[in-house]
């Protein structure tokens, strides 16, 4: 049985997680508040659009059961019927894509590790498309620095800088371990990332917006790291 844990389930390990992501329940000001800013500027500073996370065999990868499955209402969000994705925002050609047009994209897949700000990590191996392959096809414009990513699963969201989401490692997943996503896991779509930490990767994905600010994110926003890079 997957460990499947409830928005509460997650705020109950969260607290204890606090100190590993510099965040607390309340509005972080003064000191802490002045050196949070200075450490998601130096992460930004520091990341290198070309640097790849090691991709490992697939027979490294975590028994399914044993891979966290983390939703934010209080039971499995229901896929909505005619689901479908919203690519919008500053770009030239706003989209819908179902999933059969994602799957029908150039795809690509990786086996790599998973972090979690909680402190534990897993492998898994997801297929799906690049994100800068969707991008392309929207036709971003000049002003674009942040990308929002939402979800299903009671509006959970979290934004990003671009480049780490143009980075090759970061997809559109609709597959896990060679098969569908399972809803546990953010069927029918859900963001996916090697270069960032498990909270900035939205399942359930609805809309991906391409803007020129910031928007915070659902855990960021209760003070989380706002960049979350590995």
């Amino acid at each position: 049985m997957s460990k499947l844990l409830t928005r509460r389930k997650f705020i109950a390990g969260a607290a204890a997680a606090s100190i590993l992501a510099g965040c607390d329940s309340h509005p972080i000001k003064g000191f802490l508040g002045a050196m949070k800013d200075w450490n998601q500027g130096f992460e930004s500073a520091i990341f290198l659009p070309s640097r790849m996370a090691p991709e490992l065999p697939p027979s490294s990868a975590t028994p399914e059961a044993a891979f966290p499955a983390y939703f934010i209402s209080d039971e499995m969000p229901d896929v909505p019927d005619n689901w479908s994705l919203t690519v919008g925002g500053l770009v030239d050609h706003p989209m819908t894509l179902t999933l059969d047009q994602l799957r029908k994209l150039p795809g690509t897949a990786m086996c790599v590790r998973h972090h979690c700000v909680e402190g534990w990590s897993a492998v898994a191996a997801w297929h799906g498309v690049r994100l800068s392959d969707v991008a392309k096809l929207a036709s971003l414009r000049a002003c674009v620095r942040y990308v929002e990513f939402k979800s299903f699963d009671e509006g959970y969201w979290s934004s990003w800088d671009l480049g780490s989401a143009m980075h090759p490692q970061t997809l559109l997943a609709y597959g896990m371990n060679g098969h569908d996503l399972a809803v546990g896991h953010g069927a029918p779509l859900r963001l996916y990332s090697a270069v960032k930490l498990g909270y900035k990767m939205v399942k359930y994905l609805t809309e991906v917006n391409f803007l020129a600010t910031n928007t915070g994110g659902y855990w960021e926003n209760q003070g989380y790291d706002w960049f979350g890079g590995v």
